[in-house]
């Protein structure tokens, strides 16, 4: 089925979504890759705020090229999601209700998802310069250090995605 949802939203707007449906995501998601969320696990285990409140935000897996003249944002591809999957599971518990990437995840994630009533989506990796066209604005939020692993807040418009593990943790991985 195909979809339109705008983001942050409700867990019971994603608790509608199945593994493979086609969705075009609109408004606020944040970049994370690898740094960042090392970065923000030390941060919880030193008793410290995240740089971003992640309750019912999404997170897009993806460390931008440089933005061309007039652009918000470079090539946009998403990053493979299991780099993420040994931090992943805390923070859907501290409410965390989405994530974009490419690939697999754990079990322990796939659990988590479930858990929190989460979604993951995929995005097509190898089209970051297309995915890039969605994105009308791009802000660093956050680790400014990191460079292009700096969190990002970005607005999307229409931003391709499939649902790839749903709230009820239908993984369209193992279905097809």
């Amino acid at each position: 089925m195909e979809r339109r949802i705008v983001l942050p939203t409700a867990k019971e707007e994603l608790a509608q979504l199945r593994a493979g449906d086609m969705v075009y995501i609109s408004g606020t998601i944040y970049t994370a890759r690898d740094a960042a969320h090392k970065r923000m696990a030390e941060a919880l285990d030193e008793g410290k705020e995240l740089p971003i409140d992640i309750k019912d935000n999404t997170i897009y897996y993806m460390g931008p090229s440089p933005a061309r003249e007039g652009r918000p944002i470079g090539s946009a591809g998403p990053t493979t999601a299991s780099r993420m999957d040994k931090y992943t599971p805390r923070l859907l518990d501290l409410g965390l209700s989405g994530m974009i990437g490419k690939g697999k995840r754990s079990k322990e994630v796939i659990d988590a998802i479930v858990r929190n009533g989460a979604v993951y989506f995929a995005a097509i990796g190898g089209a970051g310069a297309l995915l890039s066209k969605t994105i009308v604005a791009s802000e660093v939020v956050a680790y400014d250090d990191l460079g292009t692993e700096a969190i990002r807040k970005l607005t999307v418009e229409n931003f391709p995605a499939i649902v790839v593990i749903d709230s009820l943790g239908t993984n369209l991985y193992e279905s097809i």
